[in-house]
């Protein structure tokens, strides 16, 4: 007779063995709202040129100091449902326009945080959606208007500097005037005429020792390693670029020669010798002074290369032989064949070199316009390096942003407090329920100049309530003054300029996950499977980009 186990009562006995849930105001949203808050109030302390770092290590014990929202969530590996809701909005934000993380996250944190306590007063889940729906519809009306400048000429150094100056004092502060103007530099020499910028065509290349005032840009690209043989210096290059080892070709199957005698022995190492020498000499009759190979090169090859007077360049990772072929203009070759002319690149010039005890090969080249240039960071560690990569990719990112759109806002908080203002007016406006919520959705813009204001050790109360005086006899341009004596000034005139685009998404991206976690009235989860974790997919490189 079979024995009757009683599963478990009410709704658990649905689902399979394991299965957790948790539904209802308490337990699912108040649940979510207070996970989404922790994860915000962590990355609060990073906001702004005053922000702390973060010190990570990850699961392969790598060590990561940094104050960028984009590393530190992707590093954390954060496992809360409604949180990774979250670090999606701010992943959107990074591939969209590359910068503005923290301030989704710091943003939809306030909102959830206030929405928490709309719940306790009694409204449901729906009138709040509504109620920041309308307030985020307003928003992005205002903002438009609040418009203090323009970049209208992105081949124009000194007008794009303005664009982006105030993006890498996060991450660079101190340092963003010559950062600036270095990678304002980099994107305009590589700028297409008719196509969109390519964020891809600024590389980084990262040495050690100096100081940050010692980085420069080189128009082509610099790789740190030595060359294959003797010839260190080609002018005006005419490059070949192999993808398979540069080598004497090994047979498909295995082969056995009988040699009867001293004579044939030589006879058969001298076929070997004159096949590679003719392999040789037919690449350098077609005008070839530089070889590249994606693989090794044989000891006989590099003797024959020598003698012929060609430079031998080895790369080991197929994303740089990729991006040399776009710098010269050559096209890969996956087996050692004489190129056609239409095949071998060009390039001004290439050499090896010595930057701080570093040797590198330098592909330059002369013309003003460049299909790819490289900015040589110099720094005393390599955390400090890391950080001024992010900020340089910052800087880039918010320059394709400024081909898209030029149009440019106040900084510091004086966007956040007018748009905060202006809401609150048009809440007081609505007559019914979803005021409480549109007047919550302009006190959480207030977040964002007070964790300013917070992480740069001032009284963020008296802050406010003095940007809100300065807003209400009309100066739009009155923001945190994180440095001076006074806690507000015009930032219009002291240059710190944000990105219309960049606001923009940054409050739809925030406020549309807040409205998702809010509708999440109910959650269920599976007991894991057991066995190993999958492999995390491709993309997880740092070339893969």
């Amino acid at each position: 007779m079979a024995l009757h186990v009683p599963r478990a009562p009410g709704i658990s006995q649905m689902f399979k063995e394991g299965t957790k849930h948790f539904s209802g105001l308490e337990e699912a949203i108040c649940r979510n709202i207070e996970a989404c808050v922790q994860l915000a109030d962590t990355l609060r302390t990073t906001y702004g040129p005053y922000g702390m770092n973060k010190l990570i290590i990850n699961h392969l014990e790598k060590m990561f100091v940094t104050s960028d929202a984009a590393v530190i969530l992707h590093e954390l590996e954060i496992q809360h449902p409604a949180a990774k809701l979250v670090v999606f909005a701010s992943d959107m934000q990074e591939r969209e326009i590359g910068d503005g993380t923290s301030f989704v996250i710091i943003f939809a944190g306030a909102l959830l945080k206030n929405a928490e306590e709309l719940l306790k007063m009694g409204l449901a889940p729906s009138e709040i959606i509504q109620g920041y729906e309308l307030a985020l519809e307003r928003t992005l009306d205002i903002l438009p208007n609040l418009m203090c400048s323009e970049v209208k000429n992105t081949s124009n150094e000194e007008e794009v500097v303005k664009g982006i100056q105030s993006a890498l004092m996060s991450k660079a502060y101190g340092n963003e005037n010559f950062l600036a103007h270095l990678i304002a530099k980099a994107c305009v020499l590589v700028k297409p005429e008719h196509t969109a910028f390519n964020v891809d065509n600024v590389r980084v290349c990262k040495i050690l020792g100096s100081g940050v005032d010692s980085s420069e840009i080189v128009q082509g690209m610099v790789f740190k390693r030595m060359v294959e043989g003797d010839i260190q210096k080609i002018d005006n290059a005419k490059v070949v670029v192999f993808t398979c080892p540069f080598d004497s070709a090994q047979t498909e199957t295995k082969g056995t020669v009988l040699i009867k005698s001293a004579s044939e022995l030589l006879d058969y190492s001298r076929g070997e010798e004159n096949l590679l020498e003719q392999q040789v000499k037919s690449i350098v009759e077609a005008g070839v002074n530089v070889v590249v190979s994606g693989g090794k090169f044989g000891d006989m090859t590099l003797h024959y290369l020598n003698k012929y007077g060609v430079m031998a360049v080895r790369l080991q990772s197929k994303f740089d032989v990729r991006r040399l072929c776009k710098t010269v203009g050559a096209v890969p070759l996956p087996k050692i064949t004489p190129p056609s002319q239409e095949e071998i690149g060009f390039c001004d010039q290439v050499y090896v070199s010595e930057i701080g005890e570093t040797p590198v090969i330098i592909f330059k080249q002369d013309n003003k316009q460049s299909r790819i240039s490289t900015i040589v960071i110099r720094g005393s560690t390599d955390s400090l390096m890391d950080e001024l990569n992010r900020a340089i990719d910052d800087g880039v990112n918010n320059y394709k942003a400024l081909t898209q759109d030029g149009r440019l806002v106040p900084g510091a908080g004086a966007t956040e407090i007018e748009l905060a203002k202006q809401i609150t007016k048009y809440g007081e406006t609505l007559p019914g329920l979803e005021q409480y919520s549109v007047k919550k959705f302009a006190e959480a813009l207030e977040s964002l100049p007070k964790a300013l204001a917070d992480n740069a050790g001032l009284k963020s109360n008296e802050v406010i309530s003095k940007l809100y005086a300065a807003h209400q006899e009309g100066n739009r341009s009155i923001g945190v003054d994180v440095e001076g004596e006074q806690a507000v000034k015009n930032v219009e005139q002291a240059g710190i300029l944000d990105l219309y685009i960049t606001k923009h998404w940054a409050i739809k991206n925030a406020a549309n996950v807040v409205a998702t976690i809010l509708r999440v009235d109910q959650i269920i989860m599976s007991k894991p499977a057991g066995g190993p974790k999958p492999k995390s997919g491709p993309g997880n490189d740092p070339d893969d980009d």
